[in-house]
Order: structure tokens, then sequence, then C-alpha cells
């Protein structure tokens, strides 16, 4: 089972900017157990909704003809909780790419409030110097993954036409 942490993109924009949603909901199993009766969304998924955001980005970029992985969470930083009923928005930007890596900074906000800054590191594994052999499919980027892209890509067209 792979855990998607973002629901839709709300904006793209190729090779430079993307920017996700997550509405939090008590509907959500994992709200019940990190700390029961006081439910918040762990900074480390909100972490993880930040790499899938940056990530769809950084995939993006070469058509998705790249294996990109988390290599390193260069920095991460919370200010303050996430609670259910709330939405955050994660805020990506891709700071600087290369054939073997690209380098990202984030922010997630929840509504105008700052509640983390996250800089990740991935790494185009099909570039990697080691030798080391990957399977051929794109394990990385799921049908599941390209949906909020092509979701977001539709409704644009969509509004275009009205």
């Amino acid at each position: 089972m792979r855990w998607i942490w973002i629901d839709r993109f709300e904006e793209f924009e190729s090779g430079r900017r993307a920017v996700a949603v997550k509405n939090v909901t008590l509907a959500e199993e994992h709200l019940h157990d990190h700390f029961p009766g006081y439910p918040i969304m762990p900074a480390s998924l909100m972490i993880e909704g930040m790499a899938q955001t940056a990530g769809i980005l950084v995939g993006e970029v070469n058509d998705f003809s790249e294996k990109v992985i988390l290599a390193k969470v260069k920095r991460a930083v919370f200010h303050r909780i996430v609670t259910p009923g709330q939405t955050i928005r994660h805020e990506a930007t891709l700071e600087q790419m290369s054939g073997a890596a690209a380098m990202t900074s984030g922010r997630i906000f929840c509504g105008a409030e700052l509640v983390g800054e996250v800089d990740i590191v991935f790494s185009h594994i099909d570039q990697n110097m080691s030798g080391l052999e990957f399977p051929e499919e794109n394990f990385v980027f799921t049908d599941e993954f390209m949906s909020l892209l092509k979701m977001y890509r539709d409704q644009g067209s969509a509004g275009a036409a009205l």
C-alpha cells in the first residue's frame, strides 16, 4: 500500500514551483494513535507530503523519465502543530537541478501561518555512480501520483474552456 500525503495541486509551474494541499481529518487512522485524546498531524508526515509535492516537481522536469527518490532531508523546522479540520499547503521551489540530483526548498502553511520549512535533496537513481541497477519500470511515479498532476492539468484546461 502506498500512502499519498497530498490531496491536490493548486499550482504547478514546470521546473520552478508547485503548491499542493492536504486536508487533515479525523478519518485518518494515524491521527487517533499519534497522541490519543489529542490528535495532531505528525511532522514526519508533513515532511513526506512536502517530499511528494517537491518530488513530482523534480520528476516532471524530465517528463518522469528518471526515478527520483528522496536522498536527504537537509533541514526540517516546525513552528506549530496542525490539528484535524485544518488544511495545510505545501509550497515547493526547485532550487538546483543536475543530471544526478535536485535540491528543493519548501514551506508548509496553515492558512497564512507558517507551519514548517523543509529543504530536501533528491537523487536521480538511474544516474547513480555506484553501478547499481534498478528495475526498468518507474516504481516512484506510480499511477496514483501521476493522477494528482493530471487532475490539476485537467482542471486548468476545463477552466480555460469556460
